[in-house]
């Protein structure tokens, strides 16, 4: 094929196109800032309710310190696309550093929260009346089950962002998409407390795995309508997701694991 030629059939890209390509970064950080709070604060608000009715213990401070870390990381990622949606790269490259800190920090305080919620209603349990017993220990066996999500959620997220972050200067398309993508499965937290949402819980993690495709949905459905190809940052988060998932789906609910979760996280 011809230079000239291939000229004829290149067609520019229209305005409205390039601006979806520079802005959805921009809406896709919103739209999962949107998403987290619409599934914690009605959560949170109605616990609040009970905590100041005696009907449950107050929140731990460890709870206190992960939303804030969580809440900063997702107003990071948000300021992050703005700036290069302005142009302001070099302010995107320096505050990206606040990555290096905020995911350790993010993991380590998760790690912490987990045995500490579970305690606290094992602890509750044994002080609690019968019939409230019952409850709370029935309320323990969920638990078991949201720890699986919640370990994934622990080992996935810091693979994906060391992923993302080493490949910032090489390869940027991959690094940005892959900084989203992570994103996705700590969401999981706040879609699963959406109350009008349906759900297959607590029987199976189906439409948990469901929505964190949906919440992606945005950014892959473009990218793949604007440059007819799967971008390879998509390829990897599912081949990395898919082993998690299937693992998530075969513990879940099984007497094994329900004898080994307190084992690890009871008193």
């Amino acid at each position: 094929m011809t230079t000239n030629h291939a000229q004829a059939l290149y067609v520019p890209a229209r305005p409205f196109a390039l601006a979806i390509d520079r802005w959805i970064w921009v809406f896709m950080a919103a739209f999962f800032i949107a998403i987290t709070l619409v599934g914690f604060i009605p959560d949170s608000l109605g616990k609040l309710a009970m905590v100041r009715a005696g009907a449950r213990p107050p929140f731990p401070l460890i709870l206190h310190v992960h939303a804030v870390l969580m809440g900063a990381f997702l107003l990071l990622l948000l300021t992050q696309a703005w700036l290069m949606v302005t142009g302001r790269r070099d302010r995107h490259m320096l505050l990206g550093r606040a990555a290096f800190v905020l995911v350790p920090a993010i993991v380590v305080v998760g790690f912490i929260l987990v045995p500490t919620i579970y305690q606290q209603v094992w602890n509750g349990a044994q002080a609690a009346p019968p019939p409230v017993r019952e409850q709370l220990r029935q309320t323990l066996h969920f638990l078991d089950n949201i720890a699986l999500l919640q370990t994934r959620i622990g080992i996935f997220f810091p693979l994906c962002i060391v992923l993302a972050l080493r490949a910032r200067h090489a390869d940027p398309g991959f690094h940005k998409r892959m900084m989203f993508l992570a994103v996705a499965t700590p969401l999981q937290a706040a879609m699963d407390r959406i109350a009008w949402l349906p759900t297959t819980a607590p029987v199976s993690p189906l439409s948990t795995d469901l929505y964190t495709l949906l919440a992606v949905s945005p950014l892959f459905v473009w990218d793949v309508a604007r440059h007819r190809t799967v971008h390879r940052a998509y390829l990897v988060w599912l081949g990395l997701y898919l082993p998690f998932a299937v693992a998530v789906h075969l513990l879940w609910d099984t007497p094994g694991w329900h004898a080994l979760v307190p084992r690890i996280l009871g008193p």
